[in-house]
């Protein structure tokens, strides 16, 4: 369109097209204009450049905004688009809100070299250090942070509210003189009143167990309406067993009102379980149920884990039964509680459960599980699980774990009396800690192995592992049951000497019946008498089962009469007893032993044999009538008993066929 103007001819353009001509004032420079025309120019030159700033903006804001829910959606294909428009319209080199949130892209989507590359090419400030320190601790790198934190200070630029939080998330890679410059720097730049700085100042110090400087930030906020921030103080108290006052700042956050997440209940819960408070415990459930948080899975697990501690088996089981979710946490604590309160059957059946529901297990669950293969010695269930662990790969993960691993899977096989298989997994281990040594020298000791359990002994102190108490304990039963009572002797008196372990009733014990079986009864009661350390039960039976063994009917009898003041209402003593009495022929003192029981209620712990099949682990208790399939069984062992005596003419591969 076209228009006269004082006698000249303009032509107009649109508002987007104008933005494309050339505003150069030499191409006027032909024409004489007036001063109207010149004011003319200047106003729609303005208005152009307004325009092209307005249209830049918009799209640094979206790109911005982009950005953000790329972050947000850990979408770095789309970041990476975005990042690549930015460029190539310039827009990284005069926005640094740009950059900041380019690097914050970069960062929550854990690709912190290019989030490092995007900030090594702009200009420094203390937004793009917030997004790094921040990025650096989520992904798992606190060193890092770290390192960029005192970049930053080295380069005077000074952090801001938000510098804080994120660092000290990260305090696993400070020390606590660390954390303490941090607060101090938070001081003078008047920071340390924020609510967020505060709380992870409170909860870095408690990590630190510095509880008192934890509780003097605390007492110094001016808003403390965060349940983080309690939820940090009541964890540090818990942590250092200080549960009396992780009590009272949890009463006195219900007293101001503050509102508790489920964060708060298991933290509490934690401190109960930890200190066996389980009266305090029933009543946080309670309020729970109240807050009706009762029915989350974490705090779920955590009620499971405070009952099955105080050996309340039954009530843990009612509280997984009526779980509607349960993930991987819940089952280990389930199967730990079980293992814990000596129901191994239901730890192996809650197990199969676990796989049927899908949920794979890690490392907790196989080494919760192993040990009760172990105590069953189901040698052929333990072998299965060895082999999963090696299809899976988790016996070749991270390092940390190779020690329970490995320590777990030898434990397992000597349990089940399988020596060759644990000595091949404790010679394919790099690297031994005491505990592997332990176990192959008890496991050596138990199978009466004594000079393979002396040979380990030496290999240990060659390789320049320091023993321990469970180590001499292992030896003194190698020696007891190998009948090395000279070698006995001399690793007793060099635990105090040489190695600076004081003996403990446990290997008081262990000497007491390696002389007993070696029939050194007298040496044996001398030093049950004299030894500096209190009056143990399990002494008195070593020395009463050797009195049987040899038939020293007299000092059965101070034996059986110490053992009856101590524990008067256990049946191993009267047993004992009862079988010295039989073997002398005095069958009157028996029926007496056993009026006795009747009189103190006292009952024997019925013997039990058990079997792995793959319906699972049947045991058999004497007498026990309770079994499903009793009467096939007596059947099947009529005819076996028939058989052995010759009375019908079975083939053995019938009768198991």
């Amino acid at each position: 369109m076209t228009v006269l103007f004082m006698r000249i001819e303009i032509q107009f353009f649109s508002a987007g097209a104008l933005r494309f001509l050339p505003r150069n004032r030499d191409h006027f420079s032909a024409i004489k204009l007036s001063s109207a025309l010149a004011s003319l120019y200047s106003t729609v030159s303005g208005r152009i450049e307004e325009h092209q700033k307005r249209y830049e903006y918009h799209n640094v804001a979206t790109c911005i905004a982009t950005l953000q829910r790329c972050a947000q959606r850990n979408d770095s294909g789309t970041g990476q688009k975005i990042h690549g428009f930015m460029v190539r319209k310039g827009f990284l080199e005069d926005s640094p809100r740009a950059v900041t949130s380019l690097v914050n892209m970069y960062a929550k989507c854990g690709l912190m070299r290019r989030a490092v590359t995007v900030f090594d090419g702009s200009e420094r400030d203390v937004f793009g250090y917030n997004a790094l320190i921040s990025g650096f601790v989520v992904n798992g790198s606190p060193f890092d942070a770290m390192e960029m934190y005192r970049e930053m200070r080295a380069k005077g630029i000074l952090p801001d509210k938000y510098t804080f939080p994120s660092l000290l998330k990260g305090c696993d890679a400070m020390e606590l003189s660390d954390v303490q410059k941090v607060h101090g720097l938070a001081f003078k730049l008047g920071l340390d009143s924020d609510c967020y700085v505060g709380s992870g100042l409170v909860t870095s110090y408690s990590k630190f167990m510095s509880v008192e400087d934890a509780q003097k930030v605390f007492d110094e906020l001016p808003d403390r309406d965060d349940s983080v921030l309690w939820n940090a103080l009541v964890n540090g108290y818990s942590q250092i067993f200080r549960f009396e006052d992780a009590l009272t700042v949890f009463s006195k956050m219900r007293e101001e009102g503050v509102g508790m997440s489920r964060h708060t209940i298991t933290s509490v819960l934690s401190g109960f379980t930890v200190s066996g408070d389980l009266d305090n415990g029933r009543s946080v459930h309670g309020l729970a149920v109240k807050m009706g948080s009762d029915s989350d899975i974490v705090v779920s697990n955590a009620l499971i884990d405070m009952y099955g501690k105080s050996k309340k088996l039954e009530k843990a089981t009612r509280i997984f039964e009526a779980m509607d979710e349960r993930d991987i946490f819940t089952w280990n604590s389930i199967l730990c509680v079980n293992d814990y309160c000596g129901d191994h059957d239901g730890t192996l059946a809650l197990f199969k459960n676990m796989l049927r529901s899908g949920i794979r297990p890690d490392i907790v669950t196989l080494t919760t599980v192993l040990p009760t293969y172990g105590r069953l010695a189901a040698l052929d269930q333990g072998r299965e699980i060895h082999g999963y662990m090696t299809v899976s790969g988790l016996q070749n993960r991270n390092s940390s774990n190779q020690f329970f691993i490995h320590n777990s899977l030898m434990d397992m096989y000597v349990k089940c009396g399988d020596l060759r298989d644990a000595r091949m997994i404790f010679d394919l281990m790099r690297v031994k800690d005491s505990a592997s040594w332990n176990i192959m020298i008890n496991g050596y000791g138990v199978q009466s192995c004594g000079e393979l359990a002396l040979d380990m002994f030496s290999c240990m102190c060659r390789a320049g592992v320091k023993p321990d108490e469970i180590t001499f304990v292992g030896l003194l039963q190698a020696c007891s049951h190998s009948g090395f009572v000279d070698e006995g002797r001399s690793f007793f008196a060099q635990m105090e000497t040489v190695y600076n372990i004081p003996p403990t009733s446990d290997h008081y014990t262990c000497v007491i019946d390696m002389l007993g079986r070696a029939n050194k009864l007298e040496e044996a009661y001398e030093l049950a008498v004299s030894m500096p350390i209190c009056d143990n039960p399990v002494v008195w039976r070593s020395i009463l089962s050797s009195c049987r063994l040899h038939g020293n009917t007299d000092l059965a009898l101070v034996a059986g009469k110490r053992l009856y003041e101590l524990e008067p209402e256990h049946c191993g003593g009267y047993v004992l007893m009862s079988n010295v009495y039989v073997k002398a022929g005095k069958y009157m003192e028996v029926l007496d032993v056993r009026d006795t029981m009747r009189q103190q209620n006292v009952k024997k712990t019925p013997g039990c044999s058990w079997i792995g099949l793959k319906t699972g682990v049947h045991t058999f208790f004497t007498g026990d009538k309770t079994h499903p399939e009793l009467k096939s069984i007596h059947a099947w062992l009529n005819q076996l008993i028939s058989h052995m005596h010759g009375h019908e003419s079975m083939m053995l591969d019938r009768l198991f066929g």
